[in-house]
């Protein structure tokens, strides 16, 4: 297999690890600073987005219409990148979202609706 397919793959498998994500965490969590799986797919998509945001454009789309409460908000982060005005969008639209996820920072754990999470990230911009 070539390294494209490889790549390919793994942006693919990425894709869908963030789609069932049940937790928001953008880098090490607990005393010992462990990445989650999630977090790992969430740096492999940044990077894949950065290289070819036309190609994974679609997949944020798809999305942030069919993932879980915190895989539709890693989605809205990372087309923050490539298109804030609809990411912008994106967040408004999920403001009154009930959905919940656990969210971690650092070694702190929490738990945030989608939609307390996309105010907050309005009241950021």
């Amino acid at each position: 297999m070539d390294g494209a397919a490889e790549s390919g793959g793994a942006i693919g498998d990425a894709i869908e690890e963030l789609a069932g994500a049940d937790t928001l965490a953008f880098g090490g969590v607990g005393f010992a600073g462990a990445l989650l799986p999630v977090t790992e797919a969430y740096g492999i998509v940044q990077t894949a987005l950065a290289e070819q945001p036309e190609t994974l454009r679609e997949q944020l789309d798809r999305l942030l219409t069919h993932g879980s409460p915190a895989g539709r908000a890693y989605a809205a982060t990372l087309l923050e990148r490539v298109d804030p005005p609809a990411a912008r969008a994106a967040w408004t639209a999920m403001s009154g979202d009930p959905g919940e996820f656990n969210t971690f920072s650092g070694c702190l754990m929490g738990r945030s609706s989608l939609g307390e999470y996309a105010a907050s990230r309005l009241a950021e911009a």
